[in-house]
């Protein structure tokens, strides 16, 4: 007999968006719940992210945009991109519920949306995509409405210079700020904003913070509790059956929770985890060039693996994207800088290889696939001339400025007058160099790039520059100096984890339900397979399969508390 120190309807174990929302309708259901955290603050990765979520034929698309969207259409579409690498029954469970919850979170918490506007689909062209973009991130809130709440979110090492925060749809605005009036009166708003905020001495939250904020208020309205710095430990079991877990609790040590209805893993992925980076997936591999949360070292998994025999998948995927190394931060994960004109990505060849524009996980994915014993990609080298520097941000060089000293002497970024002589700094073949430069400044002046289609989606342009023609992601690479960059594969966490069904109901390696035990967000093998359909696709999982374990709890308890 386990001598049980607490007792609850459902133990959550996790604080990222995929738990808080699990608890949150688990407590609708008149459930109790308990949610544990292993680190000192909450939010997890979903903190960290842009907290997007990809949400087909939301509530907001058709209510303010007009926006024809449908689930018979978002199916086809993931037909087109996951294909049969997931279950059709995981695919369908997530369709039918994403907008459920999404409209349920927004009617009954404290979280507000707002469309990201036009950021579209990855795959717009396919049939079924949307150009018009699914996409959803909560509406920004200030610190001080969280009151204590706010001193243990979970924030970045490296924060925006100035206290700048800005939303998707400021960001897509912002990366033209020189080029568009767009750009240069959202700088200027959000300049405002921020000069604003200092005056009242309050700090505005958008992107991931504003949804982890906005949910944890929702939790202690709801009276859920949230235990910080207490890591799982272990599972519990009766016969088969996952009846609790030991947890290392910050105000009693070790302690045993049973949960009467189920305990759902939120934990994250194993992005930190160095073993099992090297061992499930390809090298060249490290935990150095992670963007994850430094939680994310996959103890559910490993446990879930060697206690409960439980399945697995996608353990050699994560959600890739190219990063830069800077020498005094974290690694910086690059998203609009490669669909501006006047730069491109090549090899250790001086070769193109991929459109640079393209889905970041489509691009690592390229540097992998490029990377052999005869030509090496990883890593690649950001190419751009002093056009592009004089008109895009670049990571954290603004435009027009110099390059900082350290920069130059650290080596991340290398400069030359010719490009020759850039070949040389970077120990590629010049005449590789020379000869993609000439290539791609003949496509940028046709307008075409023949060799990758890069600007020829939807997709590409979103982040392009729309006053460059006659494509405003292709642009000439001829004004000296020449900078480069190098780009490793960077992630925002790893893809793999818990085999679940329909229900977010973790499988057994036989393929038997694991009864009382539910996975969601990067804790769980990923709806999307090995690719990502479109802006949010990993919170909007993580949230949807967490409102589903919740429902599926509560459905096998009658609906009632214990």
């Amino acid at each position: 007999m386990v001598d049980w120190d607490h007792t609850t309807d459902v133990l959550v174990v996790g604080s990222g968006a995929g738990g808080m929302v699990a608890a949150l309708r688990a407590a609708h259901h008149g459930l109790d719940c308990i949610v544990i955290e292993k680190q000192d603050t909450y939010g997890g990765s979903t903190a960290l992210s842009g907290g997007g979520l990809w949400i087909p034929a939301n509530h907001l698309l058709a209510e303010e945009s007009g926006v024809a969207d449908s689930l018979e259409k978002a199916r086809v579409y993931l037909q087109q991109t996951v294909g049969d690498r997931t279950p059709q029954a995981k695919q369908d469970a997530y369709l039918e519920h994403a907008r459920e919850m999404a409209a349920w979170l927004a009617r009954e918490t404290r979280l507000e949306f707002v469309r990201m506007r036009e950021y579209s689909d990855y795959y717009p062209e396919r049939p079924g995509g949307l150009a018009a973009g699914r996409g959803l991130e909560a509406k920004p809130i200030h610190d001080t409405a969280l009151g204590d709440l706010a001193d243990t979110l979970n924030s970045p090492d490296m924060e925006a210079p100035g206290g700048l925060a800005f939303t998707t749809n400021e960001f897509n605005k912002l990366s033209n700020v020189l080029t568009t009036w767009a750009g240069r009166k959202t700088a200027a708003l959000v300049g405002l904003k921020t000069a604003w905020n200092a005056l009242r001495r309050r700090k505005r939250l958008t992107l991931g913070q504003a949804l982890a904020g906005r949910l944890r208020l929702s939790l202690r309205e709801a009276r859920v509790p949230v235990w910080l710095e207490s890591p799982f430990e272990e599972f519990v079991l009766d016969g088969d059956r996952v009846v609790g877990v030991v947890a290392d609790t910050a105000e009693s040590g070790r302690t045993t929770i049973r949960a009467e209805g189920g305990v759902v893993l939120a934990a994250g992925g194993f992005a930190h985890n160095e073993g099992l980076r090297e061992e499930y997936q390809e090298a060249p591999i490290t935990t150095e060039w992670t963007l994850a949360n430094e939680g994310n070292t996959g103890d559910t998994i490993e446990a879930g693996m060697a206690e409960l025999g439980a399945a697995v998948d996608l353990l050699d995927d994560a959600w890739w994207g190219p990063a830069s190394l800077p020498p005094d931060g974290e690694p910086f994960y690059h998203v609009a800088e490669r669909n501006k004109p006047g730069a491109f990505i090549v090899d250790g060849d001086g070769e193109r290889f991929t459109n640079e524009a393209a889905s970041y996980v489509d691009v690592v994915h390229d540097m992998y696939d490029r990377d052999t014993e005869e030509t090496s990609a990883i890593p690649a080298y950001f190419v751009m001339d002093q056009g592009f520097k004089d008109r895009y941000i670049f990571g954290t060089l603004p435009p027009r400025l110099s390059v900082p000293d350290r920069y130059r002497e650290s080596g991340y970024v290398v400069s030359a007058e010719t490009i020759p002589g850039l070949a040389r700094e970077l120990g590629i073949p010049e005449d590789g160099l020379s000869e993609t430069v000439s290539t791609f400044n003949e496509y940028a002046r046709e307008g075409h790039d023949p060799d990758f289609g890069r600007g020829d989606s939807a997709y590409d342009r979103y982040y392009g520059d729309p006053t460059h023609g006659p494509n405003p992601c292709l642009g000439t690479i001829e004004r000296s100096p020449f900078y480069a960059v190098e780009l490793w594969p960077g992630d925002l966490g790893t893809k793999g984890g818990l085999e679940t069904d329909e229900h977010a109901r973790v499988l057994h390696e036989n393929g038997d339900v694991i009864p009382g035990l539910y996975a969601t967000g990067n804790n769980m093998a990923s709806v999307m397979g090995h690719t990502y359909p479109g802006p949010g696709s990993t919170l909007g999982p993580a949230a949807t399969f967490g409102y589903v374990a919740a429902d599926h709890v509560a459905d096998s308890a009658g609906g009632g508390g214990s």
